[in-house]
C-alpha cells in the first residue's frame, strides 16, 4: 500500500513540474497561419458550388432522363421506371445544408443581414428541391449534429412548403438591409438580385403547388404585382465555372465511356427538328462534327436496351464536355455550361401559365414568347444553320407560335434542358393534372418497354440509410404515404 502511495505522489509531483512544459509545447505547436474557424464568405461559397454540383451531375444522370430531353444508354433504371432512392440527392444536398446553416448563423451574429438573406434563399432552393424529389423529409430538425440530434424527424410536405414561402419572404427583407454578400458566386454579392431570386423562386414553388394551396393564385398575382423578379437574362441565377480543378463544370472531367451513357433522345429530337429549333445543335452535338449541318443529329430511345428501344443517339452539347479530338465548345465562341438555379425563360412560362390559370390578368402569349426568345438567347443559338434571320422569324414560321396551354408546356419543357431536377418535377406535375395520364401531355408518352406499367414514378425512396439509423422517424413518414416508400406513392404535390 506505501508503495502505491509513494508511487501516486511520484506521479503527481512530476506532472506539475512538466505541466509548464506542456503548456509551452502546445503554445509552440500551434500555426499563426492556420485560422481555427472558417469564415462565412468561405462556408458560402462552398454551399454553392457544392449544391450546384450535385444538381448539375442529377442533371446528367436524373433530370433530363426522367423528363425525356435526354435517354440513357448503360444504366437504363432511370429511363425504365425502376427507380430507386438516388441517395447522391439526398447526401450531396443535405451536406451542402450544413454549410448554409453555419452561413446563417455567422451571419446573425455579424448583423450581416444581406449575408443571413441569401442564405436563406439557397436554403429554401436546395430544401424544395428535396422535398420535391421525396415527400415529407428533415426539416426543423435537419443539421442537428451539433445539438446531438442525429435521428431528426420528418416534417409535413405541405408544412414544409408554407415554411419555405415564408422564409423567401423573410429572405426579400433581410436582403434590404445592412452587410454584404460576400464570396457570392452565384449573383455576385448583388443583394436586389437575391431579391429577384426569392421572390422568383416563390411563383416556382406556387405554381408547382397549384391547387394544393388554397390561395396560390392570389399569393401569386401579389408578388408579379410587386415586380420584383428576374426580368432578363442579366439576372439569371446560374454559376459560371472556371477552368481547372476543383472548379470546373463536374461534367468536363467525365471518362468518353461515362459523358457517352447520356444521349441526346429521341423525343426532344423529333421536337426540335419539327420546328428546325435552332437549341438543337446547342442541345447536342453533329455526329458528323459540321455545325453548319443541321441534319446529323439522332436520338436515343428512353427505355430497355433492345431492339424496338434503340439506344444509339448524339453526344450532348459542347458546353457540357470537352473532347480534345473534336470542334470545342471555346472553338465556336461558347463558354461552358453553367450550373442552373433558375432562369429568366422560367419565370416568363411560369408568368404565361398563371394567365391561363387565371391567376394573373396578362397576355399569356407575349410570356411566352419571350420565354422562348430568352431560352434561345440564354443558348446563344446560331439562327443561320436553320434557316431563320430572327428570332420572330422563327416565332412566326417554324409552328411554335402560341395556341394554348401545352404550347408553354412544350417550350418551357425545352428550356429546361439542364436545370436540375426541374424537368421532372414539371413533367410529373403536368401528369398529375392530366388525371395521372400521359394523355394531356401531348408531346410526351410512357418511355419504351418501362417496368411501371406505364405510369410515371411520382417520387424517389427514402435512402436505406434513413431505414437503419433514423427508423422510428423513417417509419412514421412512410405511414402518411399511400402505399409506404414506393415511387408511385402519391405525396401532398399530387394528390388529387
Amino acid at each position: 500500500m506505501n508503495l502505491h502511495i509513494r508511487s501516486l505522489s511520484t506521479f503527481v509531483l512530476l506532472s506539475l513540474l512538466l505541466l509548464p512544459a506542456c503548456e509551452k509545447f502546445e503554445e509552440f505547436n500551434q500555426n499563426p497561419n492556420e485560422p481555427t474557424e472558417v469564415s462565412a464568405d468561405v462556408l458560402f461559397t462552398s454551399a454553392i458550388r457544392s449544391s450546384l454540383n450535385t444538381m448539375v451531375t442529377e442533371s446528367f444522370l436524373l433530370g433530363n432522363n426522367a423528363a425525356q430531353l435526354t435517354a440513357k444508354t448503360l444504366r437504363t433504371e432511370v429511363d425504365t421506371y425502376n427507380w430507386n432512392a438516388f441517395p447522391t440527392v439526398w447526401e450531396g444536398l443535405y451536406e451542402s445544408l450544413t454549410d448554409v446553416y453555419a452561413v446563417e448563423t455567422l451571419a446573425r451574429e455579424k448583423g450581416n443581414e444581406q449575408l443571413e438573406g441569401a442564405a436563406k434563399v439557397l436554403r429554401a432552393w436546395i430544401y424544395a428541391t428535396l422535398t420535391n424529389a421525396y415527400g415529407d423529409i428533415p426539416y426543423t430538425e435537419a443539421i442537428g449534429g451539433a445539438d446531438n440530434n442525429f435521428t431528426p424527424a420528418y416534417d409535413d410536405q405541405a408544412e414544409i412548403y408554407a415554411d419555405l414561402l415564408s422564409e423567401l419572404g423573410r429572405a426579400g427583407d433581410l436582403l434590404s438591409g445592412a452587410g454584404n454578400i460576400a464570396g457570392d458566386i452565384l449573383l455576385g454579392g448583388d443583394a436586389a438580385k437575391w431579391q429577384k431570386l426569392a421572390n422568383s423562386l416563390m411563383l416556382r414553388l406556387l405554381m408547382t403547388a397549384g391547387d394544393q394551396l388554397a390561395n396560390a393564385g392570389d399569393q401569386f398575382a401579389a408578388i408579379v404585382d410587386a415586380g420584383n423578379i428576374l426580368t432578363s437574362n442579366a439576372d439569371n441565377a446560374t454559376l459560371a465555372y472556371l477552368d481547372g480543378f476543383p472548379n470546373q463544370y463536374p461534367l468536363i472531367p467525365l471518362k468518353t465511356g461515362d459523358f457517352d451513357a447520356v444521349a441526346l433522345s429521341q423525343t426532344a429530337l423529333d421536337i426540335l427538328n419539327a420546328h428546325d429549333d435552332p437549341r438543337l445543335m446547342r442541345y447536342a452535338r453533329p455526329n458528323n462534327d459540321d455545325f453548319s449541318d443541321p441534319t446529323s443529329f439522332t436520338g436515343a430511345v428512353n427505355g430497355a436496351n433492345t431492339g424496338d428501344c434503340p439506344k444509339s443517339g448524339s453526344r450532348l452539347g459542347v458546353q457540357y464536355w470537352d473532347d480534345p479530338n473534336l470542334v470545342q465548345a471555346s472553338g465556336l465562341g461558347l463558354p461552358t455550361a453553367e450550373g442552373i438555379v433558375m432562369t429568366y425563360a422560367e419565370v416568363e412560362f411560369l408568368l404565361a401559365e398563371a394567365v391561363e390559370k387565371g391567376w394573373i390578368t396578362d397576355d399569356a402569349e407575349s410570356h411566352y414568347k419571350a420565354g422562348i426568345f430568352a431560352s434561345l438567347e440564354y443558348h446563344q443559338v446560331d439562327l443561320a444553320p436553320f434557316g431563320w434571320n430572327t428570332y420572330d422569324d422563327f416565332y412566326d414560321n417554324s409552328g411554335v407560335a402560341y395556341s394554348g396551354k401545352t404550347d408553354i408546356w412544350e417550350q418551357k419543357w425545352l428550356a429546361l434542358f439542364f436545370h436540375g431536377l426541374e424537368p421532372y418535377f414539371e413533367v410529373r406535375r403536368w401528369y398529375y393534372e392530366s388525371g395521372y395520364s400521359w394523355d394531356g401531355i401531348p408531346f410526351l408518352e410512357p418511355s419504351c418497354q418501362n417496368l411501371n406499367n406505364d405510369q410515371l414514378p411520382l417520387r424517389f425512396l427514402y435512402p436505406g440509410e434513413e431505414q437503419s439509423l433514423n427508423n422510428a422517424n423513417y417509419q412514421a413518414a412512410i405511414e402518411q404515404l399511400e402505399g409506404g416508400n414506393d415511387q408511385n406513392a402519391r405525396m401532398w404535390l399530387v394528390q388529387p
